[in-house]
């Protein structure tokens, strides 16, 4: 059974699975369902339409509270948190939107540090790192095992890939390429991840063929569109490659300079 101290509210409703617990002063609101093994600890808000995984600790946070959209109208949308994520003190979390999928979403292992803010309609991938103070914008993808430094700001609608790296205190106003390092104010491509990708596994040489499609694609003079043909030709045989092709194909809102 759940253990719930007698200072915290759990509204009816609420739907606490084995071994859930929650602390003195902690809110779970009537529309919340926490998976077992979970740490509800002092303080924390949780409201709202919310699902939240298995075996996940959360601090003095707010989780579930309405999107900060002015065109949010009192919509039915939800956020859903996976296994094992470790959300520390301060962190918000909002709800989706109607017009952005009505779903936030934090994937598992993923570790959101203090002060971070996760705006409506955000999805954060497996495994992700998102350090002290960093300000998630609406629609914000971010793609797994990604690290975010602290005190960085993504603009609405950015994508980073999987395996990326941001630098502390950077600006990111345009999508950041999977397994990259991205830094600055405006941010910009600095190469390719080397000490993440090597702490992830991966091998030499796949990490030398992404430094070489990297100079290929972001480092000549010609056009983007010829520059990621021939990465491919040069390249296609690297998995990683073509993901990063597809990547800068796919985006929207462009890439970071390099």
């Amino acid at each position: 059974m759940a253990q719930v101290h007698p200072l915290a509210v759990v509204e009816k409703g609420a739907e606490l699975d084995e071994g859930v617990i929650v602390e003195p002063f902690a809110y779970i609101g009537p529309r919340v369902k926490v998976g077992r093994g979970t740490v509800v600890k002092k303080g924390a808000v949780i409201e709202g339409r919310v699902t939240i995984g298995e075996n996940c600790t959360i601090y003095a946070s707010h989780i579930g509270v309405e999107p900060q959209d002015l065109k949010y109208k009192g919509e039915d949308t939800e956020v859903i948190i996976g296994n094992g994520v470790k959300i520390r003190e301060y962190v918000t979390i909002h709800r989706g939107t109607a017009g952005g999928g009505g779903v936030t979403k934090v994937g598992d292992n993923v570790l959101l540090m203090a002060y971070v803010h996760v705006a409506h309609d955000v999805i954060i991938g497996n495994n992700a790192i998102v350090a002290n103070a960093v300000q998630i914008a609406g629609h914000v993808e971010i793609g797994d095992f990604a690290v975010i430094g602290g005190l960085t700001g993504i603009h609405q609608f950015v994508r980073i890939g999987k395996h990326a790296m941001v630098g502390g205190a950077s600006a990111v106003h345009r999508d950041v390429p999977p397994f990259l390092l991205a830094q600055g104010n405006r941010a910009r491509l600095e190469g390719v991840n080397i000490v993440g990708l090597k702490r992830r596994g991966f091998s030499r040489e796949a990490i030398r063929t992404l430094t070489a499609a990297f100079e290929v694609i972001f480092k000549s003079d010609e056009p983007i569109q010829k520059a990621l043909e021939r990465a491919l030709e040069e390249f296609g045989d690297s998995p990683e490659v073509r993901e990063l092709v597809e990547f800068v194909r796919n985006s929207k809102r462009g890439i970071c300079p390099a």
